[in-house]
C-alpha cells in the first residue's frame, strides 16, 4: 500500500498484525529484532557510536525479517542465524566489555529474508531518502508568546529546573512546559561571552545553527572523546569556524567513551550550567524522550571573593570542579577559574559523575556507583520497611551484566542505590524489587521515529544471549503523563519508589546508561573500583529541597498550582512499569 505523507510517499504492507507478532513485540529489541529499516540515507556526516553508523547502514541496505525470526517459542536471543551474529546494531563502546567488543568485531554478509511491516504501524520516519539532511535544515522558530513562556517557565514555578525536550508530532500541550536546544541557547536566558559543550556524538554544522546568529562568532569550546580518523572529522567539521577549539578527553582505559552531556554558558550577566541527555545531533532533539537540568543563573561573585565563597548546600560548586579537573586539560583551566568565580549557592541538586580511572581508597566514593551510595548514605533518610521500597532504572543501552544477577547488578550496584541514612542493612539477592525500563520491538516499531529509533538503543544480541537472567526484569516503555510513548526514549534516569509508586525516596537524571562502563565496577576483593567512561548527571534529594519526610509525591501532569509544589516531583513516564508480557 502506497502511503503520503509530510515527508513524501512510503510503502507498507498490507498485512495485518498477528497475535504471533504482538507476542514477539514485547521483548527487548536487540538487535537481531531491530534489523529492519527502509529508505536510502546517507552515512552520518560527524562521528557517532557504532549503533548509530549501524543504523543508518541499515537504510541502506535493510535486512528483511521471517516471520518465524519472530516466533514467541524460545528467546528473543537466540533467534540469530549463526551467519548473522555480527550484524546487530552494535553496543555502544562505552557500555560493552571488552571480551564481548573483540567478538563482534568481525564483518559478516546480510541474508535477506521477507517481513510484512504490519498496516497498522507504517514506518513514520523511513519515508526518504534526504530526511536525516532535510532534518537537519528543519528550521526551530520560536513565537514572542512562546519564547515568554519559555523565559517564565524557566525563571518561575519550576523548583526542580528538570525539563524535558520538545518533541515534534505529539500533542503541543504535551511541549508545554519543555525546552529546544535553540530555547536553552536564546539571548532570552542570557547575553552570551562563550560556552563549552560536552558531549559524546557532535554534529558541528548543526550546532553551530542552534546558536542565535549574534552568539555564532562567540569562542566555542567542544569537549570530546573522539580519537585518529574520527578526531580528524570532527575537527575538519569545524575548519569553517574560527571560534571553535577543542578538547581532547583522555580515554587511558579501553572501551572507554566520553559520554558526558554538559553544556557550560558564560554571559555578561553570570554563568549557567546545563546537564543533559541529547547528542549534540539534530535526531535528538527531534522525536526522542530527553531530559535537562537547567542551572540558575549564577551571579558574579564581588571581587576579592575567595574561591570557597559561593558553595552551596550539595557542594555542587567544588565537586564540578573536581570533575572538571580530572580532565587534566589546560583547555579547562579558564572555565575552572570562571566557576570559582561565580557563586553557585542556590543549586538544590547533588552532582553526580563517572571518570576513567582505577580508584582506591577514599577515591573509591568520588565517582560512579560509589558516589551515590556515599550521597544516600549522607543525605538521604532511613526509609521504614525499606525492603519494600522498589527501585527503577530507565536507560537506552545495556552492557554486560555477568552470567547471573550477583556479579554486579543485584551485588554491589544494588548496594548502592538501595543505601539510606547511616544504617548498615544487608540485603539478600535481589530481595528488593527492580524494575528496569527498556523498550520493546513493539515500541519501537511504533515510535515517531518508526525502526530507525532502534539505532540509539543498542543491545546486542550477543550481549542478550549471555544474559537472559536479566530479561525478567524488564518492562516497557511508556509515557502516556507526558505524551511520549511514542518518543523513544534516550533519557536515563533512576529512582526508588514506595511500594504504591506514589513516593520517591530520590531521582537521578544522567548520561549514564545500565553497565560496568559507566557506573564502575569494584576489582580486587572491592579494594578498587574500575571506570571506563565519562558520565554526568544529577541527583534530586528531598532534604535539599527542604522536606523532611523523606520524600517527594509522584508529580502528575497539570498539576494545579500549589504552595508546596517543590513536594511533587515530575517522573516522565508512567508508574507503575508495565512488564514485558502483560495486557
Amino acid at each position: 500500500m502506497l502511503q503520503e505523507g509530510a515527508h513524501g510517499k512510503w510503502t507498507v504492507s498490507s498485512s495485518d498484525e498477528s497475535a504471533e507478532e504482538n507476542s514477539d513485540s514485547e521483548k527487548p529489541c536487540t538487535s537481531s529484532l531491530l534489523d529492519a529499516a527502509c529508505g536510502r540515507t546517507s552515512g552520518p556526516q560527524y562521528p557517532c557510536s557504532e549503533a548509530r553508523k549501524a543504523a543508518h547502514k541499515r537504510k541502506a541496505s535493510p535486512l528483511k525479517l521471517t516471520d518465524k525470526s519472530l516466533s514467541t517459542e524460545t528467546p528473543p536471543a537466540v533467534k540469530q542465524r549463526p551467519g548473522q551474529e555480527g550484524l546487530g546494531w552494535c553496543l555502544s563502546s562505552s557500555d560493552e566489555e571488552p571480551e564481548d567488543q573483540q567478538k563482534h568485531a568481525q564483518e559478516e554478509t546480510v541474508k535477506e529474508e521477507k517481513y510484512d511491516v504490519p498496516k497498522k504501524h507504517p514506518l513514520k520516519f523511513c519515508q526518504d531518502d534526504k530526511l536525516s539532511e532535510n532534518l537537519k535544515e528543519e528550521e526551530y522558530s520560536v513565537t514572542s508568546s512562546e519564547a515568554q513562556d519559555t523565559w517564565d517557565l524557566v525563571t518561575g514555578g519550576n523548583p526542580f529546573r528538570f525539563f524535558l525536550t520538545k518533541v515534534s508530532g505529539i500533542e503541543q500541550s504535551y511541549n508545554s512546559g519543555a525546552l529546544h536546544i535553540k530555547d536553552i541557547l536564546s539571548p532570552l536566558f542570557g547575553t552570551l561571552i562563550s560556552s563549552a559543550q560536552f558531549n559524546y556524538c557532535i554534529d558541528v554544522r548543526w550546532l553551530v545553527k542552534q546558536y542565535p546568529q549574534e552568539f555564532r562568532k562567540k569562542p566555542l569550546l567542544i569537549v570530546h572523546g573522539e580519537k585518529r580518523e574520527s578526531k580528524a572529522e570532527l575537527i575538519a567539521q569545524a575548519r569553517p569556524y574560527e571560534n571553535i577549539s577543542f578538547c581532547q578527553a583522555k580515554l587511558d582505559i579501553a572501551f572507554g567513551t566520553h559520554h558526558t552531556k554538559m553544556m557550560l554558558l558564560l554571559y555578561e550577566e553570570g554563568l549557567r550550567v546545563v546537564i543533559h541527555t541529547s547528542n549534540l545531533i539534530a535526531e535528538d532533539w527531534h522525536q526522542k524522550t530527553q531530559g535537562i537540568w537547567l542551572s540558575p543563573l549564577y551571579p558574579r561573585l564581588p571581587k576579592g571573593e575567595s574561591g570557597s565563597t559561593g558553595e552551596s548546600a550539595t557542594h555542587f560548586k567544588s565537586d564540578l570542579i573536581s570533575y572538571l579537573t580530572a580532565y587534566s586539560s589546560p583547555a579547562l583551566k579558564e572555565w575552572i577559574d570562571l566557576i570559582q568565580e561565580h557563586d553557585l549557592s542556590e543549586t538544590r541538586v547533588y552532582l553526580l559523575g563517572s571518570t576513567p580511572g582505577r580508584y582506591q581508597g577514599s577515591d573509591k566514593e568520588k565517582w560512579g556507583h560509589l558516589r551515590l551510595r556515599k550521597l544516600l548514605k549522607e543525605h538521604a533518610l532511613s526509609i521504614p520497611a525499606q525492603e519494600s521500597w522498589p527501585l527503577v532504572g530507565q536507560f537506552s543501552s545495556i552492557g554486560s551484566m555477568g552470567a547471573d544477577g550477583s556479579k554486579w547488578l543485584c551485588s554491589e550496584f544494588q548496594e548502592s542505590l538501595v543505601a539510606a541514612g547511616s544504617s548498615v542493612t544487608t540485603f539478600r539477592k535481589c530481595d528488593i524489587p527492580i524494575h528496569l525500563v527498556y523498550p520493546t520491538v513493539n515500541n519501537v516499531r511504533q515510535s515517531l521515529e518508526g525502526y530507525p529509533a532502534g539505532g540509539s538503543l543498542p543491545y546486542s544480541i550477543q550481549t542478550a544471549q549471555k544474559q537472559l537472567w536479566l530479561h525478567s526484569y524488564f518492562h516497557k516503555w511508556s509515557a502516556e503523563v507526558t505524551g511520549r510513548t511514542h518518543a523513544i526514549p534516550h533519557i536515563k534516569t533512576y529512582m526508588r519508589l514506595s511500594p504504591d509508586f506514589q513516593k520517591i525516596a530520590w531521582f537521578l537524571v544522567t548520561s549514564a546508561n545500565l553497565s560496568k562502563a559507566a557506573w564502575g565496577a569494584l576489582e580486587k576483593n572491592g579494594s578498587q573500583l574500575m571506570i571506563r567512561s565519562y558520565e554526568l548527571g544529577v541527583l534530586f534529594l528531598p532534604s535539599a529541597f527542604g522536606l523532611d519526610k523523606g520524600y517527594f509525591h509522584v508529580g502528575r501532569k497539570k498539576l494545579p498550582e500549589r504552595k508546596d509544589s517543590a513536594t511533587y516531583f515530575p517522573v516522565p513516564y508512567d508508574l507503575p512499569p508495565e512488564q514485558y508480557g502483560s495486557k
